[in-house]
C-alpha cells in the first residue's frame, strides 16, 4: 500500500469534517444542527478545493487514504458528550 504525506491543513480539515459529522449525528437542538450542517458544507468545500488535489500525489487512492487517516484521528477525539463531561 502506498504511503501518503498529506498537508497538515488538509488532514486537519478532513478530521474536523468527521468530528463535525459525528457531532451532527448527536445534535439534539435543530438550531445546533443547522450550524453543524453549514460547517460541514464549508469544510467539504475546503477539502475539495485544496491545492493538493492538483498535484500528481492527489490521486483517487490518496482521497481514500486521507479519509481513512482522518477518520482514525477523529475516532480518538472526544465527542460532544465526552467534552461536556470533561
Amino acid at each position: 500500500m502506498a504511503r501518503h504525506t498529506f498537508p497538515t491543513d488538509l488532514l486537519e480539515t478532513q478530521t474536523a469534517w468527521y468530528t463535525t459529522y459525528r457531532d451532527l449525528a448527536g445534535a439534539a437542538a435543530p438550531s445546533g444542527a443547522a450550524v453543524l450542517r453549514r460547517r460541514l458544507l464549508g469544510l467539504s468545500a475546503r477539502i475539495a478545493a485544496h491545492p493538493y488535489w492538483d498535484t500528481p500525489a492527489g490521486t483517487p487512492a490518496a482521497r481514500v487514504a486521507l479519509k481513512e487517516t482522518a477518520r482514525a484521528l477523529a475516532d480518538h477525539r472526544p465527542g460532544p458528550a465526552e467534552r461536556q463531561a470533561g
